[in-house]
């Protein structure tokens, strides 16, 4: 009674009833790969309530500590204050451990989520018009999620965070020009500093959640504006969105994988030890921890420092130092090339239309292929960072180790995108519905010349049709040759039909679209993995003889006259009465 009377009073001042029924009214799509982006939500706020009370007892000072607790190695050790309250919390907090290490975890998912959260909207075209904005949110999430990340590993002070810290540094450093000067106003002083860890800490809970909050926010307002994307299927077009409305179906869908989140990552928290700082020991410049490997999201630049040649070059009498090429340069190019995809592709292709249908994989090869061959090579450079690992597991020299990732960073990743290619090709190609059912034929056919749609560049914006703007008619596939998608002018709307010779079947689609391109996406998701030919339309029908023309004005004389028979005598009986 409470809450309904001031739920009424709130609705009377702000009319948010409104607002309300619409939200609830939302649909959302069914598919289960629209949840990544929910599991990196709720990972997010999982990362919120758990460093709200790591706050409470972390101290993030530099200043020297005696630290006395349960851990007895280390009783009566001077430490840092940072890294004495990390141990503290960890031993002597309650539930403290539990805590810190669920936090951990929920770190590592949430970049993972955000990642593979990426990787399905690069691989189905989510990123194209109207969405290139929610890419860029997306993409500066990632580097923020990073960021964030890094330096929360860093704020205990212990050793091993403290060995990745200094490297990050030397990566600065490396910048010609102006990179002694970027690290030492990060750092607040010659490494390693007073200000660091403050200034970490600053970073970590203030500024970064700040922008990440705020992103988050703007991702679903342009979510909630734009509507979702969806896959192709019966009853789904550029104008609608199938799936379950926000509330009740959908709501308690997303409660539930709250849940799930939560309790998974409390259970890693508390069964899966990770980051033990008291094992490592504080921080001191002169030591190093070996093997030292940082988590695995950072772990791809660490690879690719050990595998980069020690090269150094003068350029206008400055040096360049090896770490400037894959720490810097590889970063840099890595998330331009990832903000710059949008308008590359469209560059690329002319495609400047809308889409509301994703792409599957198989429908552009090239985009696959290309992204197939960025997750491989950023593949071995994590496997790469725990090369001294991999060295003593294997019983084999580290150097020898080192030779062959290196090998591996350079070929692996062309041959596995050219296997996806190749794949995505077939499947695009063949009448094979999963990658177990491809035959050699479809492998062979794959390697033949291109058609239509592959000298286009693959099916773009969710259905068939020549990426690019290309006028050139596209052909049936070579392993199809009796079936096809016919599609014709009928004045200044088009038609389409799915015919197949050898049954003596033609079937014609019963809507007119205003494009070719609305036309074939609609036979796409009729008749799915069939090419489509663009034919003359149906001849104009003869001008009717003069028999035609004699027969249908007697048929309107002989009408007229009836009609007007039938009127005189209801006039007739209407004066008897």
């Amino acid at each position: 009674m409470i809450l309904d009377r001031l739920a009424r009073a709130t609705d009377d001042r702000l009319r948010l009833s409104p607002l309300t029924r619409r939200a609830m009214a939302k649909v959302f799509p069914d598919h289960w790969s629209f949840m990544l982006g929910e599991i990196a939500l709720y990972s997010l706020v999982a990362l919120v309530l758990t460093g709200v009370y790591l706050t409470l007892f972390f101290e993030p000072s530099s200043a020297d500590r005696v630290y006395h607790g349960s851990y007895a190695p280390l009783d009566g050790t001077t430490t840092s204050a940072a890294y004495a309250s990390t141990v503290r919390l960890s031993w002597d907090v309650r539930a403290g451990l539990l805590i810190r290490q669920t936090h951990h975890w929920a770190a590592l998912v949430f970049v993972a989520a955000i990642l593979v959260h990426l990787a399905r909207i690069f691989f189905t075209g989510a990123f194209r018009k109207p969405r290139e904005l929610n890419w860029l949110v997306g993409v500066t999430m990632l580097m923020l999620a990073l960021a964030n990340g890094f330096t929360g590993y860093s704020m205990p002070d212990d050793l091993l965070s403290g060995l990745g810290l200094r490297i990050i540094v030397s990566v600065v450093e490396s910048i010609p020009l102006v990179g002694s000067w970027l690290a030492f106003l990060g750092l607040g002083g010659e490494f390693p500093s007073d200000e660091m860890i403050p200034r970490l800490f600053v970073t970590h809970v203030l500024l970064v959640p700040a922008l990440l909050v705020a992103l988050v926010s703007v991702h679903l307002a342009i979510i909630v504006r734009q509507k979702h994307s969806q896959f192709p299927g019966p009853g789904r077009t550029d104008h609608n969105v199938v799936g379950s409305r926000l509330y009740p179906s959908y709501t308690l869908r997303s409660l539930a994988l709250f849940a799930w989140v939560l309790a998974v990552l409390f259970a890693l928290g508390g069964l899966v030890q990770i980051n033990p700082v008291w094992l490592y020991g504080p921080f001191a410049p002169d030591q190093a921890s070996s093997p030292a490997q940082p988590d695995w999201y950072v772990a791809w630049g660490d690879g690719a420092l050990r595998l980069f040649p020690p090269w150094e070059i003068h350029v206008a009498g400055h040096l360049v130092p090896a770490p400037f090429f894959p720490g810097v340069v590889l970063g840099g190019v890595t998330f331009l090339a990832l903000y710059a995809w949008p308008f590359l592709e469209r560059w690329c292709g002319g495609d400047r239309r809308a889409h509301q249908l994703l792409d599957r994989p198989r429908d552009h090869p090239v985009r696959t292929g290309i992204g197939v061959t960025a997750l491989t090579f950023f593949g071995v450079l994590v496997v790469a960072a725990g090369d001294d690992i991999l060295a003593r597991l294997l019983r084999v020299p580290l150097y020898g180790v080192l030779d062959v990732m290196r090998v591996l960073a350079l070929v692996l990743p062309l041959l596995a995108g050219a296997l996806a290619f190749l794949l995505a090709r077939a499947l695009r190609r063949g009448d094979a519905a999963r990658l177990g059912d491809l035959t050699g034929a479809d492998l062979r056919a794959a390697r033949g010349p291109a058609d239509g749609h592959a000298a286009a560049g693959g099916r773009t914006s969710g259905g068939t049709g020549s990426a690019g703007g290309t006028d050139e008619p596209e052909l049936p596939a070579p392993d199809r040759a009796g079936e096809r998608i016919e599609i014709w002018p009928d004045g200044a709307v088009w038609r389409w039909r799915y015919r197949d010779e050898r049954a003596g079947v033609v079937l014609v689609g019963n809507r007119v679209v205003p494009t070719p391109q609305e036309a074939a996406d609609a036979a796409r998701i009729a008749y799915p993995g069939v090419d489509h030919v663009r034919v003359p339309g149906p001849p104009p029908s003869p001008p009717p003889g003069r028999v035609s023309v004699a027969l249908r004005r007697w048929g309107n004389t002989a009408l007229g006259v009836s009609l007007l028979a039938v009127a005189l005598r209801q006039r007739r009986e209407r004066r008897r009465r």
